[in-house]
């Protein structure tokens, strides 16, 4: 690979392949950033779920322990 660089021109290295490189494969790109990114949207969601849950619980439990429970 050394030896097709070898006599390019530096934009050629620095900004034509990498732009080549964006168009072929910029779909892909994107449509792995967007699953990463949805993905820890979900997880976010679901610890505050899980956390509102929890608080929920926690506090229903010691409200009706302390009024005398069931």
């Amino acid at each position: 690979m050394r030896e097709i660089y070898a006599g390019m021109p530096w934009w050629v290295k620095w900004i034509a392949v990498p732009v080549i490189a964006i168009v072929v494969f910029g779909g892909l790109i994107a449509s792995v950033v967007g699953f990463v990114i949805g993905l820890l949207f979900k997880v976010l969601v679901f610890v505050v779920l899980v956390g509102g849950v929890v608080f929920v619980v926690r506090k229903f439990m010691s409200s009706s322990s302390s009024g005398g429970g069931w």
